[in-house]
């Protein structure tokens, strides 16, 4: 496991415009966030700059962070739950290098949180932003392939073919087979994808007290889901969401339970379990070796039932 904090660089670099991107891209970028802020759910098209990291590889979440981040600001960055992967701990130097801010791997702490395919176990607070990065941010893409049709679509609030879509899925294997990025209805208007989170963090988005921001740089798409606000998976009156069953599965680090869980397969055909958060799994074994640690409310409690009652079905 990684340090809780790492060291606050003395000055961002001076051979680039402050946090790599020129003033007027963080103008426009941070005008289209306010847009989509005001329009929950609502993508809205920016100008996608090069960035020194491929398309497909949080160039969309690195933008957004770039634009919002100050020398003031505490920065977390995690890919599918793990501050230490390769994406994660290269986009955290980056953007630590450019704008010389404080890095973090406590979700706590952190003001800006940015992740691909997890959102944190600890429940954020109002303050902080989680930016999302997202492949596809259209959820209707896979049922309507002209881009022009689907903006139709959503302007009429048509969504049928999705629920058609959810119906065969009934039909031919007895219950909802989306896995990740399941598509939200979101202040009641918007069919919205979360990215690819796994479902156990969908419902996370619903009434949440912080800011998320979800940006695709390939696609040149940013949408929001403002503090406060209704974000709801669809589904049928008689056959509800529900998250991954997580039942039985114990982490071999921590000894938690009812979390979201990375499976380990074994050479005799069995399988250990670990916390997918790995700085939520840090903190833990900090107190369990009896070290002086904050941590924060999780999103579903000892019993695996998520904190907003009557949210979830099951």
């Amino acid at each position: 496991m990684s340090d809780m904090t790492v060291a606050k660089l003395a000055h961002p670099r001076q051979d680039y415009s402050y946090a790599f991107l020129d003033e007027f891209a963080k103008r426009e970028l941070r005008r289209r966030i306010l847009k989509a802020i005001a329009i929950p759910g609502y993508q809205v098209p920016y100008a996608s700059r090069e960035m020194p990291i491929a398309r497909g590889w949080g160039t969309g979440g690195l933008q957004v962070t770039l634009s919002l981040v100050g020398p003031g600001d505490v920065v977390k960055v995690i890919d599918q739950g793990d501050d230490d992967s390769v994406n994660a701990a290269n986009l955290r130097r980056f953007i630590a290098r450019m704008a010389g801010v404080e890095t973090t791997t406590d979700a706590l702490r952190a003001t800006l949180i940015q992740s691909r395919h997890r959102i944190p176990e600890e429940r954020l607070r109002e303050g902080q932003v989680l930016i999302l990065q997202v492949p596809i941010p259209e959820p209707l893409r896979h049922i309507e392939r002209s881009m022009a049709k689907t903006r139709e679509m959503h302007a009429d609030a048509d969504y049928a073919l999705m629920w058609l879509e959810l119906y065969e899925q009934l039909v031919r294997y007895g219950s909802f087979v989306t896995g990740a990025s399941y598509p939200v209805i979101v202040h009641h208007r918007y069919l919205m994808s979360p990215g690819p989170i796994p479902r156990w963090d969908t419902p996370k988005l619903h009434q949440a007290a912080h800011l998320t921001l979800l940006s695709a740089g390939r696609e040149k798409r940013l949408y929001a889901v403002p503090p406060y606000t209704d974000v709801y998976p669809i589904e049928f009156s008689d056959v509800h969401f529900s998250v991954e069953d997580q039942n039985g599965r114990v982490c071999f680090i921590t000894g938690v339970d009812h979390k979201f869980m990375n499976e380990i397969p074994q050479s005799d055909g069995s399988s250990l379990y670990s916390l997918s958060d790995t700085g939520y799994a840090a903190k833990l074994l900090k107190r369990k070796k009896g070290e002086a640690v904050t941590i924060g409310a999780t999103y579903y409690d000892e019993n695996g039932e998520f904190y907003h009652a009557g949210y979830l079905h099951t």
